[in-house]
């Protein structure tokens, strides 16, 4: 979508105000990691005197303590110790409600709540796990003052599920819970009864959006895992490879792996449109389908890697990482995947493609959330690698506003010139070149792409005119691609019986294959000895699991009844209702097949100048002490 440099002052201002914002919790972080560090070396339990008396009351040493720590990270003594003492708090915290477990079987939760409630966002919830999500829910909106309908809670990175209990959906003792809200609180609306009425709406509104998300991505895999719909007539989505050709999967994986990367691409519309609490659910969906696929799939495509970018990229911008446990695990799990599908240094991907520039925005957004994460932890000086190699990479990727407008006056889209130009090292004539000749190979391959879907339909057309079923034909197909045969038999001339002859029979018999498996085949092939032959040849002599040795069956019209025309009606609204959610999906799926390698990179600029600040102080202040 072209901007002009106003809309990215705008946002870049909002982003400026936002680290404003966050630059006291991001440093508070950094603090508390550094002191429970130092604790941890020096062996400190905060919970046992002299630290705490007898009343659970702090104790005069943590005072002395405060100034020792204060002095070694030349920080304010005050500041030092209000963070020693919510660190002791919450050890007491925990350690009663370790206890108040063991003998009642209550268990703690800690919510995290939307970032507009400034304070006190972290709070204890006590609740049994034999209940269900549903009444948690209710539990916590009645607790901190939400309607019920208008949250959502995320809970080991999966959405709480409202009809299991807690134990069934793996919720343990001092578990996290992150409360994402779809409207604000009915306290921050009631002045204005209109206000508050619009928000119900939106709420509503995106709940019925997140249903249709669902709904529109269940038929669009179907579609996808039949493979027999009419390209010409029918939307449809198809997975192709880093060239825009088409990959062929198992049909037991296509499924979930088409609604991972539907849940991952509509997450990553409602990324770019700022709205995090409803594309933190989708990129959690996405990851949950992706994990049924194999690994050896997921090691060759990046969409896993980028999926675990986006999650984390997510939580922070909800700034809310500290939910997320294994931050850490999926930027090394991220880094890993681009490894095993770019090969080391890129190689892989430079063979492939020519060149590896435009992929460099996915390692700066790597990188920097790395920076990040360490920072949070008090581990400076990782930090300080990581950030500084985002700010190198973006350097390197910085592209001249002159230059897009150069590429747009011939006719390209900002999208294009951007990726273009990352492609070809910032050099527009370059990159012009590039442009047209992706164009025109894309036009290419989505020609004989669609030309081989339409051969594939014919196929499995012409084989369930023969009496196999649609998932039988499907799967010879898959199975059996070198049955190339299929496009020379004509469904006109086969002889097609419904008791085969004895000629028939003893032709296949001469031929090695025993009378009673040759009888079945011709009976499954409708006596055509072709087909038969070719079939028990490939199979060693047996007949696939998968045909149907009763064909008749397929190709009986079903029954009607008086009350098929009665649902007509509503047959005509539910089809309606699917066309507006596929269609809704299909509005998301970006058309560039790089629109995950584009961006502006307006809010990495920010952010990285935000943290190099932070690490930067936190330099100075080391040296002077």
């Amino acid at each position: 979508m072209k901007t002009n440099g106003g809309c990215r002052r705008i946002r870049a201002l909002c982003w400026s105000r936002r680290a404003w914002r966050g630059a006291g919790m991001a440093q508070k972080k950094y603090l508390q990691a550094k002191l429970t560090q130092f604790l941890r070396e020096d062996r400190i339990q905060l919970w046992k005197p002299p630290y705490t008396d007898e009343n659970k009351k702090v104790g005069l040493a943590l005072k002395d303590l405060a100034k020792k720590y204060s002095d070694k990270l030349e920080c304010c003594e005050n500041e030092v110790e209000k963070i020693i003492e919510e660190i002791r708090c919450k050890a007491i915290e925990r350690g009663t409600g370790n206890e108040n477990y063991r003998t009642t079987g209550i268990a703690t939760i800690e919510v995290f709540l939307p970032p507009r409630l400034k304070k006190d966002r972290k709070n204890l919830l006590e609740t049994r796990l034999h209940i269900t999500g549903r009444e948690l829910r209710s539990k916590i909106a009645e607790t901190f003052g939400f309607q019920e309908n208008y949250i959502k809670i995320v809970i080991n990175k999966k959405q709480l599920q409202l009809g299991k209990t807690l134990e069934e959906q793996g919720v343990a003792h001092n578990v996290k819970a992150m409360v994402l809200e779809l409207k604000q609180s009915e306290e921050d609306v009631r002045k204005n009864f209109q206000l508050e009425e619009e928000e119900q709406n939106e709420a509503e509104l995106k709940e019925k959006q997140i249903q249709r998300t669902k709904r529109g991505l269940e038929i669009l895999a179907k579609r996808a895992a039949e493979t027999v719909v009419d390209p010409d007539m029918t939307p449809y989505l198809d997975i192709a490879n880093q060239t825009g050709r088409s990959i062929r999967i198992p049909p037991s994986e296509r499924k979930a792996l088409m609604l991972a990367m539907g849940y991952h691409e509509k997450g990553r519309a409602f990324l770019k449109r700022k709205e995090y609490g409803i594309a933190l659910p989708c990129l959690l969906d996405a990851d949950t389908y992706f994990c049924e696929c194999c690994r050896e799939l997921l090691d060759t495509v990046d969409n896993y890697a980028v999926l675990q970018l986006d999650i984390v990229w997510c939580y922070f911008c909800l700034e809310q990482l500290e939910c997320l446990d294994d931050a850490e695990k999926k930027l090394n799990l991220a880094q890993k995947c681009f490894k095993n599908c770019y090969g080391e240094n890129h190689q892989r991907l430079v063979h492939i493609k020519g060149n590896c520039g435009k992929e460099k925005v996915l390692f700066l957004r790597l990188y920097l959330l790395q920076g990040i994460r360490n920072y949070h932890s008090g581990n400076d000086v990782e930090a300080c690698e990581y950030l500084n190699k985002a700010r190198q990479l973006f350097k390197e990727l910085y592209i001249d506003p002159s230059k897009v407008d150069n590429l747009l006056q011939l006719g390209f889209t900002a999208q294009e010139a951007r990726l273009g130009l990352r492609a070809c090292d910032g050099n527009v004539d370059h990159a012009a070149t590039h442009i047209t000749n992706r164009r025109e190979e894309l036009a290419q391959i989505r020609k004989e792409e669609k030309e081989k879907k339409r051969r594939r339909l014919e196929k499995i057309r012409l084989l369930t005119g023969m009496g196999y079923s649609t998932q039988a034909a499907q799967q010879i197909l898959f199975s059996n691609p070198q049955m190339w045969w299929l496009n020379d038999s004509n469904p006109e001339t086969d002889n097609r019986q419904e008791s085969p002859s004895q000629e028939n029979i003893d032709q296949l018999v001469y031929m090695g294959f025993d009378a009673l498996v040759a009888e079945a085949a011709l009976r499954v092939f409708r006596g055509n000895v072709q087909l038969a032959a070719q079939t028990l040849a490939h199979n060693g002599g047996s007949l696939p699991l998968e045909l149907p040795l009763s064909p008749e069956a397929s190709l009986s019209p079903p029954a009607t009844s008086p009350s098929d025309s009665a649902g007509t009606s509503s047959a005509s609204a539910d089809e309606d209702m699917e066309t507006e959610a596929v269609n809704e999906i299909l509005e998301d799926i970006p058309e560039h097949e790089e629109d995950y390698l584009d961006s502006t990179l307006e809010d990495e600029e920010i952010i990285i100048a935000e943290y190099l600040s932070y690490v930067e102080n936190r330099k100075s202040a080391t040296k002077k002490n």
